[in-house]
């Protein structure tokens, strides 16, 4: 490389500019874009970023060929990061690792066990012998997964449907089970927040954060409330909640699908599942994704293969100790 590499830190207005970076490593790792400009401009504004401290941008003779972002709301000593560069640009790549790993240790301010983590892809764009040569380690892997919706989606999809599925465009839920969505009511939503808090709280880098951080964290202060639902049993109250978004161009997101650890293995998990499926399909989404830890010990991801839903893409999460002397 000739030109020379130039590193500053982010502001709104690179959201473009990042966005187009993201899709082009979108192209080569997962075979199309699939990153919204919305999604960039979320991480731009999050209320827990300070972009002149926890962003970087690297440019080579004025192109953009690298992107990191650093934020620290998951609890004292644990950074969560971003990092995206372009194939062969290691210069970039390292340079920012480097001011990402520095920031991590200043952001961790010594906690015990202090830690900086990067999801990428199983076979990104970045150089994975750099992880290794700085003491990064695979710690879990995650599946996004998918499937194609279409006019035959509803009762009937999966194996659990009753006898008189088949009868309609929405499947036939468990016997009593009901579901509510929160598009008018505030105290759906808080309870909606309880349920993920509750039926998450043991998955891996699962966070338990108070309803208004819960928002922020998600991005979530402009969601959609009809397309989040909660499912109840007359004898045993709220036991489930499915929590999804329409933001995405690419694909209908099933967010979260979570169901209280004493009433799993009743078929409501996949009711939740089928009932996105066949929202989406309504709405006139062709596809429908996911995101799934690969050891998640409910069985959740037997539950979506056994629905239809396969193999997107695959990331790994990846961590480094981090220390105040860096």
């Amino acid at each position: 490389m000739t030109d020379l590499l130039t590193v500053r830190p982010a502001g709104p207005g690179d959201a473009s500019d990042i966005c187009a970076l993201l899709n082009a490593v979108d192209v080569i790792e997962i075979g199309r874009p699939e990153t919204d400009l919305g999604t960039v401009e979320a991480d731009l504004n999050h209320p827990g970023v300070d972009l002149a401290t926890d962003s970087w941008l690297a440019f080579r003779g004025g192109r953009l060929v690298a992107w990191a972002l650093v934020w620290n709301d998951s609890g004292p000593g644990r950074v969560d990061g971003d990092h995206y560069v372009l194939p062969g640009e290691d210069e970039a790549a390292e340079r920012l690792l480097t001011l990402m790993e520095a920031r991590a240790a200043a952001l961790a301010a010594g906690a015990p066990g202090a830690r900086l983590r990067i999801q990428l892809n199983v076979a990104p764009t970045l150089d994975l012998a750099l992880l290794g040569k700085r003491g990064y380690r695979t710690v879990r892997r995650f599946q996004v997964m998918t499937r194609a919706l279409g006019p035959d989606i509803g009762p009937g999809t999966g194996p659990d449907t009753g006898a008189d599925a088949g009868a309609g465009p929405w499947p036939a839920p468990p016997a009593g089970l009901a579901l509510r969505d929160c598009a008018a009511d505030e105290a759906d939503r808080r309870r909606a927040h309880a349920l993920v808090e509750e039926t998450f709280a043991a998955h891996f880098g699962h966070v338990r954060r108070a309803y208004e951080p819960w928002l922020d964290h998600l991005d979530a202060r402009d969601l959609d409330w009809s397309l989040v639902w909660i499912a109840s049993l007359p004898a045993e109250g709220d036991v489930g909640v499915l929590l999804t978004r329409d933001d995405r161009t690419s694909m209908g997101w099933l967010s979260h699908i979570g169901v209280r650890a004493d009433l799993r293995g009743r078929g409501i998990g996949g009711h939740l599942l089928r009932h996105g499926f066949a929202a989406y399909a309504a709405r006139g989404r062709r596809t429908v994704g996911l995101g799934v830890d690969t050891h998640n010990e409910t069985g959740a991801l037997a539950l979506y293969e056994a629905h239809g839903m396969a193999l997107h893409y695959a990331v790994d999460t990846w961590e480094l100790p981090v220390h105040p002397q860096g």
